[in-house]
């Protein structure tokens, strides 16, 4: 990605009343945030959805000059900068209408490994911390990375059990690199970084810290997989906006279940009832359920194929993007095939049921 648009987007990020979604939106539609920026304001009024308060900021001198001071302090810094349009942008994240347009981040990102998400109290009590270490040593060689918050408590304790593992882990922060919130974690922020893992944030160092980026920050740990699993949580924890941010994403919600009486696990159990997270049964069903080895069938049968209705065209068309994949995702298909997720669900029943098709647990589908 050019350097140039990196400037403009951080300009016009420090604009009033333009956040992710009508950045993307503005970008979309003149072409790039440098025209953006250069644009006159007539030709950007004229955009679907955007008004005079978007779009009063855009020229600002000032937010040029704090954009370029930004690009030498992540230079200094050695921050790197992501764009949504490069390879290793994560994938998943992409699915989300409100993905920030760019990512700042120190370490490896590596989209060929499956991300987990994992969040939970930051008053985590023994049963959650054993069942963190438990669920670790199975993901142990596996290809998977997890995902927590850097957190005290229980996100704290999925980095260090995962660095334990040899596990990859990323850390999403609700403030810029140059800050380690909490401080205790400066030593484990180092560690993610020397082992393959990553330290991500939206936050530029001219944002400052304050409450509302840390729920913020929650959703990009909700779109960075197609799994949560949450492991512990009083009533009204923030791993419940975590959840809301799940279930708006459209990604398969796991929660640990407790004690009635116990005040971490009555938050999961809230979930569980009210049928936002499934319940975690035991560690092996769960990692069956999350999916990342398809598991064969022991005694497969050849099924005879429907013949599609060569009118069917969108029918052939999802047939031919799932065939060309081992494994896609649902919001994948809808972005490959520009089908709508409503119209996208009766057609890929249509396919199972011809015998095409498989649905896997996670939403995803493979050929049959």
């Amino acid at each position: 990605m050019n350097p140039e648009e990196h400037l403009y987007i951080l300009a016009l990020k420090q604009c009033k009343n333009i956040g992710n979604i009508n950045l993307k939106k503005l970008i979309k539609n003149i072409g790039s945030a440098k025209k953006v920026w250069e644009s006159t304001p007539k030709s950007l009024l004229s955009i679907s959805g955007i008004g005079k308060n978007s779009i009063q900021n855009i020229g600002n001198q000032d937010f040029l000059n704090s954009a370029e001071k930004e690009l030498k302090f992540c230079e200094k810094h050695e921050i790197k900068i992501i764009h949504q349009d490069e390879e290793s942008y994560p994938k998943h994240l992409l699915n989300c209408d409100d993905a920030p347009m760019i990512l700042f981040y120190k370490g490896t990102l590596n989209n060929n490994l499956n991300p987990v998400s994992i969040v939970g109290t930051r008053k985590l009590t023994a049963y959650g911390k054993h069942f963190i270490q438990d669920l670790t040593a199975e993901l142990s060689g596996s290809k998977v990375c997890t995902i927590s918050g850097l957190a005290l408590g229980a996100d704290s304790c999925v980095h260090e059990e995962s660095l334990k593992h040899q596990i990859p882990t990323i850390a999403i922060l609700a403030q810029s690199l140059d800050k380690i919130y909490p401080a205790s974690n400066k030593t484990l922020s180092k560690k993610i970084i020397e082992n393959n893992g990553a330290l991500i944030t939206e936050y530029a160092s001219f944002e400052g810290m304050a409450k509302e980026n840390f729920l913020q920050r929650n959703r990009i740990i909700a779109g960075f997989s197609p799994h949560l699993i949450v492991v512990e949580t009083a009533y009204g924890g923030g791993s419940v906006t975590t959840v809301t941010a799940s279930n708006q994403y459209n990604r398969d919600v796991f929660a640990l279940p407790g004690k009635i009486t116990d005040v971490y696990s009555q938050g999961c159990n809230q979930l569980i009832a009210n049928n936002k997270a499934e319940s975690i049964v035991d560690i092996k069903t769960l990692v069956r359920n999350l999916n990342f080895i398809p598991q064969p069938e022991l005694f497969p049968m050849e099924e005879p194929k429907i013949k599609i209705d060569p009118d069917k065209k969108d029918h052939l068309k999802l047939l031919e993007i799932i065939t060309e994949n081992k494994s896609i995702s649902l919001d994948e298909l809808a972005d490959k095939s520009g089908i709508l997720h409503h119209k996208l669900l009766p057609i890929l029943l249509d396919l199972e049921i011809y015998g095409y098709v498989k649905c896997l647990s996670g939403r995803q589908y493979q050929p049959s």
